[in-house]
């Protein structure tokens, strides 16, 4: 899947608004928004500069030409390379489950198609599902099913889903529930397609799913020795 990225955004919680605007403008329509909280020493704090405030993570699906025009206006605009502004990083994807998510996420945007690769040596990845609000254990019991572990569940609101209805066929809720899962690379097919399955785009959980690569993991030693 290269050239098709995860972009994520901290930012101050002031500045949302005006972010997700920015977003629209360059033809990101699928935006998912998040509040949080920075949980920095204040020794790091006052290293960078940075001061203790509510924060705003937002995610969505860029390509190459569409991260190169966002990244000028965060620094233009936002002037986000100042330190204690904030930070947006890319992460790439490895897979999407269905041609119709693909469509919905690069809506517009365009990108080199490849066939679907796996980064050598990842042994495992990272399983994003975007569900409507209340249906994660739907999702999870999906999941269960083809060997996934515990998931971690992230309450979220969606903008531009109105688009939605046209490339998926479904209207979806503004109010989300991601499930981050991170399982082996070798089941995480398994994994995928089973949530599209049984709590897909055809079900009340109406999700979205797709992979990122893993290049590094700590904590996951139970899963080493199954």
């Amino acid at each position: 899947m290269s050239g098709l990225y995860w972009m994520m955004t901290i930012a101050k919680r002031t500045m949302g608004k005006k972010l997700v605007a920015c977003y629209e403008e360059n033809g990101l329509s699928a935006v998912l928004c998040m509040l949080a909280k920075g949980t920095a020493t204040s020794e790091t704090l006052d290293c960078f500069g940075l001061e203790v405030t509510e924060k705003m993570v937002t995610m969505t699906v860029v390509s190459d030409d569409t991260w190169k025009r966002v990244r000028r206006e965060l620094e233009d605009r936002f002037q986000i390379d100042v330190p204690g502004t904030g930070i947006a990083f890319l992460v790439p994807l490895s897979s999407v489950g269905g041609k119709k998510v693909l469509r919905f996420l690069t809506d517009g945007q365009s990108y080199e198609k490849e066939e679907e690769s796996e980064m050598k040596d990842t042994k495992y990845e990272l399983i994003v599902v975007i569900a409507n609000h209340g249906y994660s254990e739907m999702v999870m019991d999906a999941a269960r099913a083809e060997g996934a572990g515990g998931g971690t569940v992230i309450h979220a609101k969606g903008t531009g889903l109105e688009k939605a209805e046209k490339f998926l066929g479904v209207s979806i809720a503004d109010e989300k529930e991601m499930i981050f899962i991170v399982s082996k690379s070798e089941q995480k097919n398994r994994i995928m397609k089973s949530i599209m399955d049984n709590a897909g785009l055809e079900s009340r959980a109406r999700s979205v799913v797709f992979s990122l690569p893993v290049t590094d993991t700590a904590g996951l030693r139970l899963q080493e020795v199954q």
